[in-house]
C-alpha cells in the first residue's frame, strides 16, 4: 500500500473547493477513495503521467493556499488546546482545562 500524505489530504479537505473542478476530483479519487493513478487515467481518459502532473500541481496549490490563509495551522492549534483540555480534566484539574478552553473560544 502506498504512503500518502496526511497533510495533503487535510489540505483537501480546507482547500479543496478552492480547486478547479478536475483538479479536485483528481485528488479525491487518489487522497479519499484510495484509486491508483492508472485507476484515475482510465476514469478520466487521459495518461497517468497527466494524473500524476495534475495531482502534483494540485498539491503545490494547496500548500499555497495554506500559506496564505493558515486554516490548517489554525485547526491543529485549536486541535492541541482542545487535548490538552481534555487531558486536564482527566486528571481532574479543572482551572486548567478551563483556561485551556477559554483560550481555545477566545481564538475562534
Amino acid at each position: 500500500m502506498r504512503e500518502k500524505s496526511v497533510r495533503t489530504d487535510l489540505l483537501l479537505d480546507f482547500y479543496g473547493n478552492l480547486l478547479t473542478p478536475k483538479m479536485r476530483r483528481t485528488c479525491e479519487s487518489y487522497y479519499n477513495d484510495d484509486l491508483t493513478l492508472a485507476e484515475i487515467a482510465e476514469a478520466e481518459g487521459i495518461s497517468r503521467q497527466g494524473v500524476h502532473d495534475t495531482v502534483k500541481r494540485a498539491e503545490k496549490q494547496l500548500e499555497e493556499y495554506e500559506e496564505k490563509l493558515g486554516l490548517l495551522q489554525l485547526f491543529e492549534m485549536q486541535q492541541a488546546k482542545a487535548k490538552t483540555a481534555l487531558a486536564h480534566l482527566k486528571s481532574g484539574d479543572t482551572d486548567k482545562a478551563a483556561k485551556e478552553l477559554e483560550e481555545l473560544i477566545e481564538e475562534m
